[in-house]
């Protein structure tokens, strides 16, 4: 895995949970530029699972595959299935919804590098 790659990941995602988190306490809910965001996070997510792809292939992959790519997977799905319960759901929940996808993707991306360096 390229470290530059999951610290930008994270960074955003830290980021995006503050920013949720400030709407959190402001009671207010999601706005549609926290969506841009997540997908901002998204494209970064999956640029990397697709770097991660091409280094596994070339025979300097993670030592336990399966988890990784479990955890790979979990990465991508949690901010869309996040971003459309916060689009359905417009209150402050919404908010609430959104930064803890962003720390459980900024924390699974942290996760990803122990496996990989494992």
């Amino acid at each position: 895995m390229v470290l530059p790659l999951l610290l930008v990941a994270v960074v955003l995602c830290a980021l995006l949970a503050l920013w949720s988190g400030w709407f959190v306490v402001r009671d207010r809910a999601v706005v549609l530029r926290q969506l841009w965001g997540g997908a901002v996070i998204e494209a970064v997510v999956v640029v990397q699972a697709v770097v991660a792809g091409v280094l596994a292939a070339t025979g300097s992959g993670p030592q336990d595959p399966l988890l990784f790519w479990g955890y790979v997977l979990t990465a991508l799905l949690i901010l869309p299935v996040a971003a459309l319960w916060a689009f359905a759901e417009r209150t402050r929940w919404s908010s609430v919804v959104l930064l803890v996808a962003a720390l459980t993707v900024a924390f699974l991306e942290l996760r990803l590098w122990q496996i990989w360096e494992a």
